[in-house]
């Protein structure tokens, strides 16, 4: 059997082939990039069009690198990124362009909707949380959640409001445009935190959407993320260049489906991303949380399971960052116009490939340099739209090579403090499963296994975890797959790495600076940063 899975990130499309038998096999796939325009008060946004420009492009690409055709496709499905805003009409066309998990523009939002109040816990409404707590564990605690970007647009674009049918995800807007079917996936509900996750009680809760001020009317209709969302319609078949009628299925979020692709569908395992973004997930079979460190258990997309889940806004985002600004230069592309490829090519197949290689030749702790990897602010342990970047420790003997050693060092430091938050009040796995491109880097892998302490294992193709997991969620929904254990013993180890304790004993030094970083600094972030 045969599926495509578009997996959305935060700035391209890869549009995977799989074939799905006793195995599931990436037959290949193809990438376009999109827009995220970052404007002056706070937005990120992107474009519905150009996102259905890469799908139709990507889709049609696949086509030209294999002998699988378009009739052969037997589902399709997504996994894209989480929290965003996409306001349709009745026909499921978007009223504006949708507002990305990154935006953070609604601090006043934030402030009416859980700010105020005599008694707070955190800085929030203390009956608020409570209530939300109660019905769903969790609660919309940052500025960044979808629920402030909704009454922001409520507040400052009226006449649009005014249009609104539903309030969609990214990955629900997808199944829209494909199936005309104006439908959530219930790991994409729950990220509003309106979704009540009580036994006997799970849906939407009407309570809690007038307590935050949303319209029930703008909540569309669940299914579970092994469902059937529709069928491709005429007009998406003809664009995509498939036939119609094939079956859409629901999929979810990177963060819902990250781990499955991983091979973390047994309760208690635990797995680390670094893509655009990173985090530390456990899969549990209950909920936990942690309002002080914002950290949640999300819904997973095998139904009746969570997702302990803690994030690091920019983790790969901070290396492609000093690849442009640290790296290119380093190599002579930008002050020599050098080209690598002649030279570099036959041994590197990337640049971060050949950056990796580089940064091994610096010891461990990056010569006392430390970085902390905030550029776009934080969300977990500590919530601060404000908080950012920095070189700290830096020296006259400090070269280049010395800060980009610092920023993968920094984003596993932040990495193992999330993780180190998570076993204060859960069982995590001892043995960690290392996912996304970061995990693609020898380099980077026995790095975090220094930094953690613990056993890291990788797989193959890490960058594809997100769309592994939604193809296997197709197989479980058709019944190939009977069971999640079943679907998790599909994804072999390809790697292991163990602690190496003399590295360890230095990036625990460096830790402990790492973790006062922002204490020291965060009055000084406020006074340059806040809006």
């Amino acid at each position: 059997m045969y599926v495509i899975v578009y997996d959305f990130g935060t700035s391209a499309v890869k549009t995977c082939l799989f074939e799905i038998s006793s195995t599931i096999r990436l037959i290949c796939h193809t990438n376009a990039e999109y827009g995220l325009y970052i404007l002056e008060n706070g937005g990120a946004e992107q474009d519905t069009e150009e996102w259905w420009n890469a799908i139709t492009k990507t889709t049609r690409g696949l086509f030209n690198k294999t002998d699988v055709k378009p009739s052969d496709i037997a589902g399709i499905s997504f996994c894209t990124q989480m929290q965003g805003v996409v306001l349709v009409d009745k026909h499921g066309n978007a009223l504006r362009r949708p507002m990305s998990y990154l935006d953070t523009r609604a601090v006043n939002e934030f402030k009416e909707g859980l700010g105020k109040g005599l008694v707070k816990i955190s800085g929030c409404n203390a009956f608020k949380l409570i209530r939300n707590l109660c019905i769903n564990k969790t609660a919309s605690m940052s500025v960044k959640d979808p629920v402030y970007k909704y009454k922001w647009v409520e507040k400052n674009e009226p006449d649009i409001f005014a249009k609104v049918y539903k309030w969609l995800d990214v990955n629900d807007y997808l199944i829209a445009r494909c199936t005309g079917n104006i439908v959530r996936t219930v790991d994409s509900a729950f990220s509003t935190f309106l979704y009540d996750t009580r036994k006997g009680k799970e849906g939407w809760n009407i309570g809690l959407a007038k307590m935050y001020g949303v319209k029930p009317e703008h909540l569309p209709d669940l299914i579970e993320c092994t469902d059937e969302a529709g069928k491709l319609t005429a007009k998406a078949a003809e664009e995509l260049g498939l036939p119609e009628g094939i079956p859409v299925f629901g999929g979810g979020g990177d963060a819902t489906l990250t781990g499955i692709g991983a091979g973390c569908t047994k309760v208690g395992q635990t797995h680390i991303y670094i893509g655009t973004s990173g985090w530390v997930v456990t899969l549990m079979d209950h909920q936990a949380v942690d309002p002080l460190c914002s950290m949640t258990g999300v819904m997973s997309g095998l139904k009746g399971h969570f997702h302990y889940y803690a994030e690091l806004e920019t983790a790969g985002k901070c290396f492609e960052w000093v690849r442009d600004h640290l790296a290119l230069d380093e190599v002579g592309v930008y002050s020599q116009k050098i080209s690598i490829s002649d030279d570099h090519e036959k041994k590197y197949k990337s640049l971060y490939d050949y950056l990796s290689d580089e940064v091994s030749r610096v010891p461990p702790g990056s010569k006392g340099v430390i970085f902390t990897p905030w550029l776009h602010g934080n969300r977990s342990p500590f919530e601060d739209s404000c908080a950012a970047g920095m070189f700290f420790n830096l020296k006259l003997e400090i070269g280049k090579r010395d800060m980009i050693r610092a920023v993968l060092e920094g984003i596993c430091f932040h990495l193992r403090w999330l993780l180190e938050c998570e076993s204060a009040k859960i069982k995590t796995s001892d043995t960690i499963r290392f996912v996304g491109g970061g995990a693609l880097s020898c380099v980077t892998c026995q790095m975090l296994a220094d930094i953690t302490g613990r056993v890291i294992e990788t797989i193959d193709d890490p960058q594809n975890a997100g769309t592994v997991g939604a193809a296997l969620l197709i197989a479980l929904g058709m019944k190939m797959i009977d069971s999640p254990e079943k679907a998790g013993k599909m994804i072999p180890v390809k790697a292991v790495y163990r602690p190496n304790m003399e590295n360890k004993a230095v990036y625990d030094r460096n830790y402990q600076v790492f973790r006062r970083l922002y204490k020291s600094n965060a009055k000084h972030f406020k006074a340059l940063n806040e809006i």
